[in-house]
């Protein structure tokens, strides 16, 4: 008889227009409405001018398209082909990867580190915090020229030049590509500059999200610095630190702006040192005209870049719960 009774309580404060077993809950149209037209222009410009461009640049990629983006000459996968029997193709390729095999570490550690020191300052931390991140905010295209025409410029008033005057160096050819390996030092150089204050910023975050009272614990059990960092840091920055390498990992595998800016307005497409694929593809595609080669070349960067991302997360368990 009470369950009765307050089954009618129910369904006479039950508001009209709302059926049983939905929990009270009403579709408001009202905000699915602003929410549509507000998103609509987002949604239809990306899908018109990403996505149906991604589409279209890989049917291109199956084409014969040389001077114009219009479909229909199907030549399979001879575009694939070609850039696989390439031999600047292939050079491009190797070079990425050598260049992302030594980069990406040290842009981790280097950037761990300043982490970690960084949380240790009580003073001062948000001046240095905002020092390291403004070159961030930098442009790729400034950055390098500014790089290469103050630091690493040639001239004997020059701020390499000067240095490595001391040890002999010919700073010049290091620009010209004529003098390798040395000329790796202006580019390493300037990634790190624009991305360690970066990748900083996100470790000072999970730095601060350790809870403090797992340090305490350690100090009163004696753990030294270095075993709370291996023990304690470590462990709690693994999320952290995943997605970072990961971060890192993608940006290395798309440079361009610094190699073209710094190497290709110095010597020439065809006495770069350097030319990573992004650099091939920009003048095979867009000097060059041949857009089903170039497109051909994108999606095997694409696959690249996707390949080594599994593999990272697969090694590191990325996703993975603790």
């Amino acid at each position: 008889m009470a369950d009765t009774v307050t089954a009618r309580q129910a369904t006479a404060t039950r508001p009209a227009g709302v059926r049983p077993g939905r929990r009270g809950r009403r579709t408001d149209w009202k905000a699915v409405g602003a929410f549509t037209l507000l998103t609509a222009p987002m949604v239809v410009g990306l899908g018109l001018f990403k996505y149906t461009a991604i589409g279209w640049s890989f049917l291109l990629s199956f084409s014969e398209a040389r001077g114009t983006v219009d479909l229909g000459s199907w030549v399979g996968f001879d575009n694939y082909a070609f850039l696989l029997e390439d031999e600047a193709f292939r050079s491009s390729m190797t070079g990425i990867v050598l260049f992302t095999i030594f980069i990406v570490p040290v842009t981790f550690g280097m950037s761990l580190g300043l982490a970690v020191l960084l949380h240790g300052v009580r003073r001062g931390r948000a001046f240095f915090r905002t020092g390291f991140l403004l070159p961030a905010a930098v442009s790729y295209v400034v950055a390098a020229l500014v790089w290469k025409m103050s630091l690493f410029n040639g001239l004997p008033s020059g701020v390499a030049n000067t240095i490595g005057g001391l040890f002999g160096w010919d700073v010049q050819s290091w620009i010209a590509g004529t003098d390798p390996p040395l000329y790796w030092i202006v580019i390493i150089t300037l990634r790190l500059w624009l991305q360690v204050g970066l990748y900083m910023i996100l470790f000072l975050a999970g730095l601060q999200a350790i809870p403090v009272h797992l340090y305490e614990a350690a100090s009163l059990d004696g753990a030294s610095r270095r075993a709370q960092f291996r023990h304690i840091t470590l462990p709690m920055l693994r999320n952290t630190s995943v997605a970072i390498l990961m971060l890192i990992l993608i940006a290395a595998f798309q440079a361009f702006d610094e190699f073209y800016n710094v190497f290709m307005t110095t010597t020439g497409n065809a006495t770069a040192p350097v030319r990573p694929p992004l650099v091939f593809l920009y003048d095979t595609a867009l000097k060059g005209q041949d857009y089903g080669v170039g497109s051909a070349g994108a999606f095997m960067l694409t696959l690249l870049i996707v390949l080594v991302t599994l593999l990272q997360g697969r090694l590191v368990g990325f996703g993975r719960k603790d």
